[in-house]
């Protein structure tokens, strides 16, 4: 029986070759595995995404808890005891908040309450037996300039000439009470440190009782 005969290819006007039909088939066995490889990495990035909605979906979220606020009695009790000594405790000025609330320093060590204002912060720190010069180290060199009475305490002034080098502070005013030194400064106005000194007073005050 004679066998099938070639069909015509449109194309070329005349029936294909063996060698013709060979790679015709062959090409579009490739095109079939190169479409299907296609479709197959399509649905596996479906699925992938699908499981990645799936997880976004099901994973419970809620906002990380906003810290519990600092307790400045509290710590200043604790710090006392540790220390051995009175330490300063005022009350924090409205719309304030504490960041830091802790024993700092070395050489002198210092009671230090750390209070974020709206435009900057604000340290108070009470440096133990603190020498004399010990607001000017602190201060980056910085000097005394004239004195100011806030809360019955008269408070040396310093000038912050260099901000930048001095940590960011602008302002600084210092005074001694028995053999520590009470600083309150920060990045802040004159008026904001004049809030500060006026809380932390009554404390100064007192702790001025007690070293007599």
């Amino acid at each position: 029986m004679a066998g099938r005969p070639n069909r015509v290819v449109a194309e070329i006007g005349r029936p294909e070759t063996p060698q013709e039909t060979a790679d015709r088939k062959a090409a579009a066995s490739r095109t079939y595995r190169a479409s299907q490889t296609t479709r197959n990495l399509i649905a596996a990035l479906l699925v992938t995404l699908a499981v990645v909605a799936v997880i976004i979906f099901i994973v419970p979220r809620g906002q990380v808890p906003e810290r519990p606020p600092i307790d400045v009695p509290a710590a200043a009790a604790s710090a006392s005891a540790a220390e051995e000594r009175p330490v300063i405790a005022p009350a924090t000025p409205q719309g304030w908040r504490v960041n830091v609330a802790a024993v700092e320093g070395n050489l002198p060590r210092a009671w230090t309450i750390v209070y974020a204002t709206e435009t900057g912060f604000v340290r108070v720190e009470q440096g133990f037996d603190a020498d004399p010069a010990w607001p000017s180290r602190e201060l980056a060199g910085s000097a005394v300039d004239g004195t100011v009475d806030i809360g019955g305490i008269t408070w040396d002034r310093y000038v912050i000439r260099n901000p930048e080098r001095a940590g960011n502070i602008t302002s600084a005013i210092s005074t001694s009470v028995g053999e520590d030194i009470v600083m309150v400064f920060g990045a802040a106005d004159d008026e904001t440190i004049r809030i500060a000194a006026e809380a932390v007073a009554p404390e100064i005050l007192t702790l001025a009782e007690e070293a007599q």
